[in-house]
């Protein structure tokens, strides 16, 4: 499975990209007002962070707003994916993007209905947001089973971007019912690194190495 980050923050992306861990990135307008910077500006630096889909999201909530905006944000990088919320003329966007060969990323997904109409629409990923379905009292990682299986059993080629994941548990589960990506805050990707027993195993290690008193390797 994927792994992406769910941030506009540079610096946030950087460290984790270098190391190979980090396979695109996505974003929202929340995300990229709250890092202060020029919508494109901020993209083109995304861009530039990481080789994989970087999701670029649209604020128009008309068909034509849209494909306009989806267009002048497809022109900063070839790793733009454009990203559109699920509503009738989200979906209408999504197709006419499908049929110009242009990568999409529908997003708020909260049922397998909605889920149905983005892969009918030609989305390249959707977003089903698995803590938003449980915070309204819903089974979220059955969401993404009931898709992942829909789209199996008729064939679609639609992406399953798990989404919303707030703690690692979710990434795991995400992983194990077959989703193709996950987005996730850096606080949760970090989250995902540490475990008590690695902590505690590395501090004997380095407590019996000690003892040798032989300093460093190097």
């Amino acid at each position: 499975m994927q792994l992406f980050l769910d941030t506009a923050e540079i610096d946030e992306i950087a460290g984790r990209a270098r190391a190979g861990l980090v396979d695109g990135v996505t974003t929202n307008p929340s995300l990229i007002a709250k890092s202060g910077a020029d919508v494109f500006d901020r993209v083109a630096a995304i861009c530039a962070a990481v080789s994989g889909p970087v999701s670029a999201e649209v604020v128009a909530t008309d068909v034509e707003g849209m494909l306009r905006e989806g267009r002048r944000l497809r022109e900063i990088a070839d790793n733009v994916v454009i990203k559109l919320p699920l509503t009738g003329p989200g979906l209408e966007a999504c197709r006419s993007f499908a049929d110009e060969g242009v990568a999409t990323n529908v997003t708020l997904c909260f049922s397998l209905n909605q889920a149905m109409l983005a892969a009918k629409a030609g989305a390249t990923f959707v977003s089903p947001f698995v803590g938003r379905v449980e915070d309204a009292g819903g089974d979220g990682i059955g969401l993404l089973r009931d898709i992942r299986a829909h789209y199996d059993r008729h064939g679609f080629e639609t992406r399953i971007l798990a989404a919303s994941l707030r703690n690692p548990g979710h990434v795991e589960a995400a992983a194990l019912v077959g989703c193709d990506a996950a987005t996730l805050p850096p606080k949760t990707f970090d989250e995902m690194i540490r475990h008590p027993l690695t902590d505690t195993g590395l501090e004997a290690f380095l407590a019996d190495w000690e003892k040798t008193g032989r300093g460093g390797l190097a």
